[in-house]
């Protein structure tokens, strides 16, 4: 998996990308890639998204 603080949209090879937490599409080279974090049990938890309306479909 790719350091979820690099800039996901630039040469990012598909195999390795994250995936759409909403549609599971792989997230390559998108710069409406969006990504939610959080502290969960004392770990940081994230969740990646291929766009805006992804993102608030997500519960």
């Amino acid at each position: 998996m790719v350091d979820p603080t690099s800039d996901h949209h630039e040469d990012i090879d598909e195999e390795e990308a994250p995936e759409c937490d909403t549609c599971g599409e792989p997230i390559v080279n998108e710069v409406t890639h969006r990504v939610i974090t959080w502290i969960e049990d004392e770990s940081v938890q994230t969740a990646h998204f291929c766009d805006e309306d992804c993102r608030m479909d997500w519960q």
